[in-house]
C-alpha cells in the first residue's frame, strides 16, 4: 500500500544527493527530536541524526516507497538509537524532546518547546514504562498511525494498539495519583 500525500517517495528527487537535501529540510527536526527522545543527549542526538541521513542517502535508491518517507526515516532513527544505546536505552528514561538545549536565539518553535517542557502531561509521560512512552511519542508527537509505528518499531500492529491503550491508562493513573496527592496537601 503506497502512502498518500506529500510524504511519499515520488515527491522527492530521484538523485540521492538532491533527495538528501529535501529529506533534511522536511524531516531534520523530526529525526533530531526522535534521537533526543531516546538518548537525552544533544550531542549524541546530533551524531545519530547525521547517521540517519547518511543511511538514508546510501539506501535512497533501494527504498521502494512502500511506507511513507517519514516512517522510513523514523524507523532508521529508532534503529540507530537502539544500536547506539544498546541495553542502556532501557535502563534510562527517554527525554522530552522539548528539553533540548538550544543556542541563545529564541524563536517561536523554541518557545513552544519550552512550554511543552512545563506541560503536566509530559511530566507524567516520563513516569510511565518506556514502551508506553515510545508509543505515545510516536503517535502524538510524530503523528504516526499504528501501522507506521508497528513498522518503525518492528512490532505487530496489535501490540502497538495495545501499548497505546495501556499507555493512555497508565498516563491517566499517573495524573490521578498526583491529583490525589495534591488534594491531600490542600493544594
Amino acid at each position: 500500500m503506497k502512502p498518500a500525500g506529500s510524504n511519499n517517495k515520488e515527491n522527492f528527487a530521484k538523485d540521492p544527493s538532491q533527495a538528501l537535501e529535501q529529506l533534511m529540510e522536511s524531516f531534520g527536526s523530526t529525526v533530531m527530536k526522535t534521537a533526543y527522545f531516546y538518548t537525552g543527549d544533544r550531542h549524541l542526538a546530533e551524531d545519530i541524526s547525521q547517521e540517519v541521513f547518511l543511511r538514508a542517502y546510501r539506501n535512497w535508491n533501494s527504498f521502494r516507497g512502500d511506507s511513507a518517507v517519514k516512517t522510513w526515516l523514523t524507523t532508521i532513527a529508532i534503529n540507530v538509537c537502539r544500536d547506539k544505546m544498546g541495553v542502556r536505552m532501557f535502563a534510562e528514561q527517554p527525554t522530552d524532546p522539548s528539553q533540548m538545549e538550544r543556542g541563545r536565539t529564541i524563536n517561536v518553535e523554541e518557545e513552544v518547546l519550552r512550554r511543552l517542557q512545563k506541560s503536566v502531561i509530559l511530566r507524567h509521560l516520563l513516569r510511565i514504562p518506556l514502551p508506553y512512552q515510545e508509543a505515545l511519542y510516536l503517535y502524538y508527537y510524530l503523528d504516526l498511525n499504528t501501522r507506521e509505528i508497528a513498522e518503525a518499531t518492528s512490532s505487530p500492529e496489535g501490540t502497538v494498539r495495545n501499548r497505546l491503550h495501556r499507555a493512555r491508562e497508565a498516563l491517566a493513573r499517573e495524573m490521578r495519583k498526583e491529583e490525589t496527592i495534591n488534594e491531600g496537601h490542600g493544594e
